[in-house]
């Protein structure tokens, strides 16, 4: 084809690629995970929403609990936050839960709740920083004093 076949040639507008009646066709309603938290019920989306991924990216350098409780929004709804730092959540408790809940959105059953706590104690040593080079070398060395000598 020669440049002036291209020149020549009917240019229709191409058609609107319809994403929603795409997505619309695909979906395959998925069982949804229940859960249960401080007496309520909470059910988790059939997949993992976008927000909640780009959130917990979010977070691993920030300090702002309002990008926890937006996470924590996208999969749960409303404003648990609040509620559930009421009921006296901890921050293990909290990273457990969503380590099991974003498996449970996976592979609804697949990951058990002691599984979830396995996975969060091996994030957890894997995120606590040991002495960085100067605080270590700053340490007084308690050597004995030594002749020289071997024994």
């Amino acid at each position: 084809m020669t440049d002036l076949d291209i020149e020549h040639q009917d240019h229709a507008a191409p058609k609107t690629a319809d994403f929603d009646a795409f997505f619309a066709e695909q979906a395959e309603e998925q069982p949804r995970q229940p859960l249960r938290l401080f007496g309520r019920t909470y059910t988790l989306p059939e997949s993992l929403p976008i927000l909640f991924t780009l959130q917990a990216e979010r977070l691993q350098g920030s300090d702002d609990p309002n990008d926890v409780r937006r996470m924590l929004t996208a999969l749960y709804g409303g404003d648990v936050l609040d509620e559930w730092a009421e009921q006296g959540l901890t921050d293990k408790q909290l990273g457990i839960l969503l380590i099991w809940s974003a498996a449970a959105i996976r592979s609804p059953g697949k990951v058990s709740m002691e599984r979830a706590a396995e996975l969060y104690a091996e994030q957890a040593a894997g995120k606590a920083p040991g002495p960085n080079r100067a605080a270590r070398r700053s340490k007084k060395s308690k050597k004995a004093g030594s002749s020289g000598k071997r024994s």
